[in-house]
């Protein structure tokens, strides 16, 4: 028992050399597993120079990389932050729908490539469906298309998973008396159910983002690997390095840590505003 404290057992930690010990193993593995390959990362990209560095990241199959990129994870978190919260209302509101519980979680139980083999054997050409769409001349494998819909898939469960908890908790007596004063089913999701999960809702599409542009495994299996036209950023990255284009490959792959460490640091800034 400490001293200071009579009746209380001493825990792991309490004395001044266990904090010290295993704050700096907290900090060494920090410094290996963290920022040592990070650190590497921006060293090789600039290993050529700053020029070498600049007309690696503005090459123009990089530049469409990029762009696809972003535009895959803008166009996947805005359709998730609308279905995660049409989900979560619906469920947290009804029993009858614990199917899509179910549904929901499905992503976090397969594999990121098995849900894109899984989109393969349904719209490729030879799949359930791929007759039908080429019949009238759509084709969605090896396309952007492709690469969202697998991302939409794979990203689907994060901002539902975040608004469940809190709308479960928060219950429906505020907007039943919404409903009971006269407003309309808009006019309470607006002004009485958004405002109470805003932060979480938010939250979810951080996690979304972060997911979407970093997705590697699924978007591989449908986009076809076509330079400048179906690589995402990581599909770039691979591509590079398999080519012994070291300089490409790590600038590029500066431009992906760059966004998830914006991705990190918005998150922190929301935790921070939501505690305060």
């Amino acid at each position: 028992m400490r001293p200071d404290m009579p009746g209380r057992p001493a825990r792991v930690g309490d004395g001044p050399v266990a904090r010290r010990v295993l704050i700096g193993l907290a900090c060494l593995l920090t410094l290996a597993f963290l920022v040592a390959p990070i650190a590497l990362i921006f060293t090789q990209a600039l290993a050529a120079g700053p020029e070498g560095y600049l007309r690696a990241i503005t090459d123009g199959d990089t530049l469409h990389a990029i762009v696809l990129t972003l535009t895959t994870a803008a166009i996947v978190v805005l359709i998730n932050m609308l279905f995660g919260l049409a989900a979560a209302w619906a469920l947290s509101r009804f029993r009858g729908p614990a199917l899509l519980l179910v549904v929901i979680e499905l992503p976090y139980s397969i594999s990121p490539i098995v849900g894109g083999v899984m989109y393969l054997l349904l719209y490729g050409n030879q799949g359930l469906f791929g007759p039908w769409l080429a019949a009238h001349d759509i084709r969605l494998m090896f396309t952007p298309a492709a690469i969202i819909l697998v991302t939409l898939f794979i990203t689907s469960p994060f901002v539902a998973r975040e608004l469940l908890p809190l709308m479960q908790a928060q219950g429906i007596d505020e907007e039943e008396a919404a409903l009971s004063l006269g407003a309309g089913f808009w006019r309470t999701m607006t002004d009485v159910t958004l405002p109470n999960v805003k932060w979480a809702l938010l939250y979810g599409a951080i996690l979304c983002t972060a997911r979407s542009i970093g997705e590697f495994g699924g978007v591989s299996v449908v986009s076809g690997n076509v330079r400048g036209q179906t690589n995402t950023l990581p599909l770039q990255i691979e591509l590079l390095y398999n080519d012994y284009n070291a300089t490409g490959a790590f600038a590029a792959a500066t431009t992906l840590t760059l966004l998830a460490l914006a991705t990190i640091g918005a998150k922190m800034l929301l935790e921070r505003r939501r505690t305060a």
